[in-house]
């Protein structure tokens, strides 16, 4: 007589397929399209067997606003206001990869004064983007207190961007041929202040929520997303490079002045939601490496290179351009016939292929374990509904 022991990972892991002895009648539920465990207006409907997940399919849609048709119809300056209102934590870059493609159809030149600003803001808005979700994914988890600290140094960088910009959220700083204005004679000075408040406190955050046991247990081996399926999906950013892949277009394509700093590019090893945690708190440490490196670099110059009254005409042609946001890559495609106005303005956005590997990493994990894996993708739905 053989006797099988079982641990309680044999007993709570997700059954492996339907006709498991655990197994019970399946049912759907809808997870939104308004609901705490989602970030933004998403639905997801689910087919459950008891708790655990047999089906995820994303349903979008439900804040859908025509940016890219609206685009089609504004002026080449007029649509800048318009991109940063996708996904709202990367406005800066959304500003910068249309302006990118802009003035690369234009034959507009900048000058390193405004690359230097244009880097240095960009990375101040992924670590303002960074914190944001490392407060979130804590509080997605049963940990409020993350959600505040993350929140609190969130601000900081919020009040910096506010001094120059005028704008908390959704920015409009970054314009074809320059900048809206320079930069507030305190931004060196505060952002150097901000650095050096940031960095022991990222040290805080592997104290707190890192070294956690709990988190780790939520998050460790929980929706292996592959390298193969990574790139299948089409996914970018932080999830592509959580599942091994070392693709960033700050190193492998430079632009603004990523070619003259030193930098790592975070990669995981797993793919699992805490290698997609891990990739991002890493960033943020990166990030501060690169602002440090150019802050007291600034070159003197223009802010602006073009007159800001000036009508853009690129000639006719098709013309494109990507970067890094803080989730991912970006890309930007306009056809111009000529005129003032872009004939087709396309963007692609990564959270739609971040998202969308959650039909496949998500199967067989239990309705908790959806929750987390969803944090762990850092999903902003305006990004796709645009």
């Amino acid at each position: 007589m053989s006797v099988k022991v079982k641990t309680l990972d044999d007993l709570t892991l997700p059954p492996p397929g339907a006709d498991s002895p655990l197994s019970t009648q399946e049912y759907f539920i809808n997870m939104g399209p308004q609901h705490p465990a989602t970030h933004g207006v998403l639905r997801l409907l689910l087919r459950l067997d008891g708790e655990n997940v047999r089906e995820v399919i994303p349903v979008l849609g439900y804040i859908h606003r025509g940016i890219e048709k609206i685009g089609e119809n504004s002026s080449y300056r007029q649509t800048i206001h318009l991109v940063d209102r996708l996904d709202y934590l990367s406005a800066l870059m959304n500003n910068w990869v249309v302006s990118m493609v802009v003035e690369r159809a234009a034959g507009i030149e900048t000058n390193d004064r405004i690359e230097y600003i244009r880097t240095i803001m960009a990375e101040l808005q992924r670590l303002q983007s960074h914190t944001l979700w490392w407060g979130v994914i804590g509080m997605d988890l049963g940990a409020f207190t993350p959600f505040l600290y993350g929140f609190r140094d969130r601000e900081y960088a919020t009040d910096i961007f506010e001094e120059t910009i005028g704008a908390r959220l959704t920015m409009n700083y970054i314009q074809p041929g320059g900048l809206m204005n320079d930069i507030h004679p305190n931004f060196v000075k505060r952002t150097k202040e901000f650095l050096e408040y940031l960095k022991p406190k990222i040290d805080e955050y592997d104290e707190l929520v890192s070294g956690n046991a709990i988190i780790q247990k939520r998050l460790v081996n929980i929706g292996i997303l592959s390298a193969e399926d990574a790139i299948s999906f089409g996914t970018t950013g932080p999830v592509l490079r959580a599942s091994g892949v070392p693709y960033d277009l700050r190193k492998i394509e430079p632009y603004g002045v990523y070619g003259k700093v030193e930098f790592d590019v975070a990669v995981g090893q797993a793919g699992d939601s805490w290698d997609r945690y891990i990739v991002r708190v890493m960033e943020m440490r990166e990030s501060v490496k690169i602002i440090e490196q150019l802050i007291d670099n600034i070159p003197e110059g223009d802010y602006m290179t073009v007159k800001v009254a000036k009508a853009i005409k690129p000639p006719e042609g098709r013309y494109y351009g990507h970067l890094e946001t803080a989730r991912g890559v970006i890309g930007c495609f306009i056809v111009s016939d000529g005129k003032d106005k872009p004939y087709r303005f396309h963007l692609r956005t990564p959270n739609f292929n971040n998202l969308w590997c959650l039909t496949k990493i998500a199967k067989g994990w239990k309705i908790a374990d959806l929750v987390a894996i969803a944090s762990s993708l850092d999903i902003v739905i305006p990004d796709i509904d645009r």
